[in-house]
This record gives structure tokens, sequence and C-alpha cells, in this order.
């Protein structure tokens, strides 16, 4: 068994770039492109509180269900991609929410997004959510 320790991965024909070969030994895959490059455990109960997080500079309540996720390093593009996942009850009886990432409330730009949960009646603040993030750093 081998074991390799270091602070610091670099590519030798481009710094940024290192591959990995994939399963059957027949493709490579970028590292980088690989790797979440941001992430947030966050209630949205009384007020808008992150648990625990990756590259999320701030939390902001943008109302009844609707929060804005500001990363503390920017995206190159507003092309990412992401996913989030919300559940728990929001002191009203809602047990069962749905989730949106707002494209005309708060528009997806490289330094933040937003995402909306909801219930049966409207707009509901739930008490676990999760969203992950991954694409290109700038």
């Amino acid at each position: 068994m081998s074991e390799i320790k270091t602070n610091k991965l670099t590519g030798t024909s481009t710094a940024g770039s290192i591959l990995v070969t994939g399963e059957g030994n027949s493709t490579t895959t970028s590292l980088q492109q690989g790797l979440c490059k941001t992430w947030v455990n966050f209630t949205g109960i009384s007020s808008t509180a992150a648990r625990d997080s990756f590259n999320v500079s701030s939390l902001t309540d943008d109302g009844t269900g609707r929060t804005t996720i500001a990363f503390s390093n920017n995206m190159a593009n507003a092309n990412y991609s992401g996913s989030w996942y919300n559940n728990g009850e929001s002191g009203v009886n809602y047990n069962n929410f749905s989730n949106d990432f707002i494209g005309g409330f708060m528009p997806r730009v490289t330094g933040s997004y937003s995402v909306y949960a909801y219930a049966t009646n409207g707009g509901a603040d739930a008490y676990y959510n999760d969203s992950t993030i991954v694409g290109d750093l700038a």
C-alpha cells in the first residue's frame, strides 16, 4: 500500500489542470471540474443562519422562504449548476416543502444565487436547507 502526503497538487502541463483516470481505465476526469465549489447547511426559521458552510460569505433573508447565498470566492460565470434540498417544520405545520432556484426574483450571478422554499400556501421558512454549487471559480 502506498501513501502520498502533500499540501498542494499542481498539474505538470497546466498548473490548474489535473486529470484523474476514471473507472474502467478508459476515460479521464478533470479533478477541478468534479469538486463542489460551494455548500451550505442553514435554517430559515426565526433568523436565516448557516450551521456550516464552505465558500459562503453570507446568507440574506429576502422574505418568507427566500434566501440569497453569497459566495466568498465568485464563480467564473453565471452558468454554474447546483442542487438544493429543504425540509423540516416551518412553525406553521408544513412538513412537505418544494423549492426553486430563483431566476426572476434574484437572477443567478457570479457572486450569489437565491433560493425559494414554499409549501401549499406559498412561501414557507424551512428548518433544514442544504445547497451545493458546482462549476468554475473565477
